[in-house]
């Protein structure tokens, strides 16, 4: 049996079109919701989800806890937030390569297509994005990261060639309002890697072992503020990011310039706040970011 599992919190915009896009596919859906305010529960009640409710306190963490309120039948796991879906084609490709894979696969990463402002990006590093979505039950988990988390998987992994559509319907304010809230979250995880407050591992929480990894790696040894700037440089014509027309190029500035120099002053005004005032990182993040880092520690502890 295939359970898609969604996280929701006022998704009303969305939640339909990623539920038709697996119906037929997944056998049940469970929707993971943080307390919507509009009509995401009931909407996704018509759809036939079952829905339960649990306050947020980071992606991995609502994420794994929904893992283990599956049922005992569930054997494969579909992961898919609120604003995506999946196309036709990888729709077709579940169903028809599901159930015939091997025993000993445990996992199958699709592509991952960006919609910004109704265009398909296809430059810049943003696509295509290699990601696992479906995995065994019991055989993967996400790790203890607040953003930019992935799905670890403890046994082979195959590829499916149908793509999944990231496409979010809200505003340009809302998406700046988000990534606002998203660079609070990179700014602890970088702030993270040098006072390992979270007890991860510091320098080593997240890390990676790809091409992809290393490239990330060398970012983070560039000086603050400068590497938005050559990061930028990079994706738009390194990358090739300029032939995504204009709206691709205000989805390039904004997500690989201002997005990445906002994280980096976020994390120079924690240090500020530390220098001025002489309180610790952790009261300092609380302080200057409103988030409490022992939520982050004791959600660890409990997964």
């Amino acid at each position: 049996m295939l359970t898609a599992v969604v996280l929701t919190r006022n998704d009303e915009r969305h939640i339909a079109r990623c539920l038709e896009s697996v119906a037929g596919v997944a056998d049940q859906v469970l929707v993971v919701d943080s307390f919507a305010t509009d009509e995401t529960v009931a909407v996704a009640k018509e759809h036939g989800a079952e829905v339960r409710h649990r306050a947020w306190i980071s992606f991995s963490n609502q994420f794994n806890w929904a893992l283990d309120q599956l049922d005992d039948d569930t054997e494969w796991v579909l992961r898919l937030d609120a604003d995506e879906y999946l196309t036709p084609e990888l729709r077709e490709e579940i169903t028809a390569r599901l159930a015939g894979l091997d025993g000993d696969v445990n996992g199958v990463s699709v592509d991952r297509r960006l919609v910004f402002q109704g265009c398909k990006i296809a430059h810049g590093g943003v696509y295509p994005v290699r990601t696992v979505r479906l995995f065994r039950r019991g055989h993967g988990r996400c790790e203890d990261r607040w953003i930019n988390e992935r799905i670890l998987v403890d046994g082979p992994v195959v590829h499916f060639a149908g793509e999944l559509i990231d496409e979010n319907l809200e505003s340009l304010s809302d998406w700046i309002e988000r990534h606002n809230r998203y660079a609070n979250r990179e700014a602890v995880d970088l702030l993270d890697r040098e006072y390992d407050f979270l007890g991860r591992g510091g320098e080593d929480a997240g890390g990676r072992s790809s091409g992809r990894g290393a490239l990330q790696r060398l970012y983070f040894l560039l000086p603050a503020g400068l590497r938005a700037f050559l990061f930028f440089l990079y994706r738009y014509y390194l990358r090739l990011g300029f032939l995504d027309g204009k709206a691709g190029t205000t989805f390039h500035f904004l997500q690989g310039f201002w997005y990445r120099y906002l994280v980096d002053a976020k994390v120079r005004e924690v240090r500020r706040c530390m220098a001025e005032t002489g309180c610790d990182v952790e009261v300092a993040i609380e302080r200057v970011l409103d988030i409490h880092t022992w939520r982050l520690r004791n959600a660890a502890a409990e997964a």
